[in-house]
């Protein structure tokens, strides 16, 4: 076990944690900017490996973390990755929560979350970019991705599990006809 890599997780992982209190999907792509393009941890073609398993997989999404953490430190890298996802943004949650519930209705209130949603969606549109760029860029992949994100966006009750399936029929089909 290397503690530069347990540490280098925590020192890259908690940070993020702080930025996906809405959703891990915020931290997709600062994370491969650090796993895959600055620390080298992952290649390019295991991050979005991961990221398919991770969407495949029942459970949050923040369990992209604990497969970098598991690749690079097995069992104990997918601790400390986990917990360095959840120990931050959890107390910020919690302390949030609290004063939020208390100030409901106030005017800088209503201000403030307004003004987080561009960000929030600014956050996710980085994310979808980030996949794009790792696949290639070719526009087929880049069509399926935005056509994913829109159909995830407008129907909140629609399965991955689907949306795998569909992307799987529509590459193939591609791939038969020549494309």
């Amino acid at each position: 076990m290397r503690e530069e890599n347990l540490i280098g997780l925590i020192a890259v992982l908690a940070p993020l944690s702080l930025a996906s209190v809405g959703g891990a999907t915020a931290i997709y792509a600062p994370l491969q900017h650090e796993a895959v393009e600055l620390r080298q941890w992952v290649t390019p073609q295991e991050f979005l490996d991961y990221f398919a398993i991770m969407r495949f997989m029942p459970g949050p999404s923040s369990l992209l973390g604990a497969l970098i953490g598991w690749k690079l430190e097995g069992v104990w890298g997918a601790l400390v990755a986990t917990l360095s996802l959840y120990i931050p943004s959890s107390l910020v949650c919690f302390a949030a929560a609290r004063t939020w519930h208390r100030f409901r209705g106030r005017p800088w209130h209503t201000a403030l979350e307004r003004g987080l949603l561009p960000v929030a969606a600014g956050l996710v549109c980085a994310g979808v970019l980030s996949l794009f760029q790792l696949s290639g860029g070719s526009l087929k992949v880049g069509a399926v991705i935005v056509g994913v994100a829109a159909a995830l966006t407008l129907s909140k009750k629609l399965h991955p599990t689907g949306l795998l399936l569909a992307g799987a029929v529509i590459f193939e089909m591609a791939w038969l006809a020549g494309y």
